[in-house]
């Protein structure tokens, strides 16, 4: 990739499709606040690592002084995506919107190599597709149950592999083959006179690795007076690909996701994935410049909600039995940040007699998982994991919770294995049925 200056037109070296706004840009007062909070900044100290000095990269882009090559790129991929500077910037700065209009232009404009692109590639053929994921995963079986796994480690074969290659291996989930094929209901009715009609993103990893978090949010929606109606439908939101910078497959799976929840009579959808549930409460500004689609994912995001959000909206219906027991709760960024959803979780679990909500030190840093972060910047994820791990076992937890499957696949790689490692849902499933949750997850 050339390193020479392009003539740059009204947007910079940007290109005219939606380059960052001027106006945003502007709005930057560089105080330094976001560093503290960036878990980049934090694992390298570099300020070009920081909300700050990419904004500076931004504006010197913006004005074309600045090409976008392969050295700004490389700054732009390393930012997770948390938005915890947007949480935490005395401004005002719409971060989230800056490095939402940035990322896209990277793909368009900055050529990657050929190992990167390879490795994208097999990520956007995989993860959005949930029967590829299940084969995959079935693979993925094969290889721990015949031992070929530890034979390799052993052998120290992992350990030459390239940091990517490692990190795919290292987070390859434990999911029994019942659960695997294991399939969702089309339709659960309420428990007595129906409340509310739920949809719900079944989502991708989520279905195929943590289908008993699906089961316990619709055993709790339907215990608490929800008719809950599941798609079966092999559909992603585009929530990876929205966050990659992939815009117009994130916004061709918008569409179809809109339509899919089309087809039923809904007065709330629910997300037990806080990057899904992101996403689908941005279709309406992702899908704003559509003449289409534009009212119609208003409309929808209106009625998104994540699950902890609208169990703390219901009055309970549902009879809490007491779990005593010890929860460290780690905070989803696209739920805290992205959602500004932190209390009702912890309101939701604060529910259940007997149990104690622990908050961990650093709760704000990210654990490193951020979509496909872990594969594509696998050493300031492992860094930033085994950070959160840290902390997560400094308070002694019976349990550790979280709301987002990437953070529950990041978080087990380095959690100790001792440790159960639940969503927030399944502690109250677990709580309104009168099972031990800890006894079930052992299973």
């Amino acid at each position: 990739m050339t390193d020479v200056l392009r003539p740059s037109g009204p947007t910079g070296s940007f290109d005219a499709h939606h380059p960052p706004r001027r106006e945003v840009l502007d709005d930057c007062v560089h105080c330094g606040f976001c560093l503290p909070t960036c878990p980049t900044y934090a694992v390298t100290g570099e300020e070009m690592e920081s909300p700050r000095g990419r904004i500076y990269l931004m504006d010197l882009a913006a004005r074309g002084e600045i090409p976008l090559d392969e050295a700004f790129g490389a700054r732009m991929d390393s930012c997770l995506g948390c938005l915890a500077c947007v949480t935490h910037c005395p401004s005002g700065v719409q971060y989230d919107k800056l490095i939402e209009s940035v990322r896209p232009q990277v793909e368009r404009q900055i050529p990657r190599t050929v190992p990167d692109r390879l490795l994208r590639t097999l990520i956007f053929a995989l993860f959005p597709y949930p029967g590829r994921l299940r084969l995959a995963a079935l693979g993925g079986i094969l290889y721990q149950r015949l031992g070929l796994r530890a034979l390799l480690h052993a052998l120290g074969v992992i350990a030459l592999l390239p940091p990517r290659l490692q990190a795919l291996e290292a987070l390859l989930p434990r999911v029994s083959l019942r659960a695997l094929f294991a399939r969702g209901t089309p339709h659960t009715a309420a428990v007595g006179p129906p409340r509310l009609r739920v949809g719900m993103m079944p989502g991708c990893a989520q279905r195929v690795f943590f289908g008993d978090v699906n089961g316990a949010t619709v055993r709790v929606l339907t215990a608490e007076g929800c008719d809950v109606y599941m798609p079966q439908d092999k559909q992603c939101c585009g929530a990876l690909s929205v966050h990659a910078g992939q815009t117009e497959d994130g916004l061709r799976r918008a569409r179809d996701t809109i339509e899919m929840f089309e087809r039923y009579d809904l007065d709330v959808v629910v997300a037990n994935v806080a990057g899904c549930g992101s996403t689908l409460k941005e279709y309406g500004d992702l899908l704003a410049d559509d003449p289409e689609y534009a009212d119609r994912a208003a409309a929808f995001s209106a009625k998104v909600r994540d699950i902890s959000e609208l169990i703390t909206e219901l009055s309970p219906q549902a009879s809490r039995h007491p779990i005593p027991t010890t929860v460290a709760y780690h905070d989803a960024c696209h739920l805290a940040n992205a959602q500004q959803i932190r209390s009702q979780p912890r309101e939701m679990l604060r529910s259940i007699p007997g149990l104690t909500v622990t908050d961990i030190a650093e709760a704000d840093l990210c654990c490193g998982s951020a979509g496909i972060y872990n594969l594509v910047q696998p050493e300031k994820a492992e860094e930033l994991g085994r950070r959160k791990v840290t902390n997560l076992e400094a308070v002694t937890p019976d349990v550790v919770a979280t709301a987002n499957a990437g953070c529950l696949l990041q978080i087990r790689r380095y959690l100790d294995a001792s440790i159960p490692l639940l969503h927030p849902i399944q502690l109250l499933d677990a709580s309104i049925r009168g099972v031990d949750p800890l006894k079930e997850v052992s299973r």
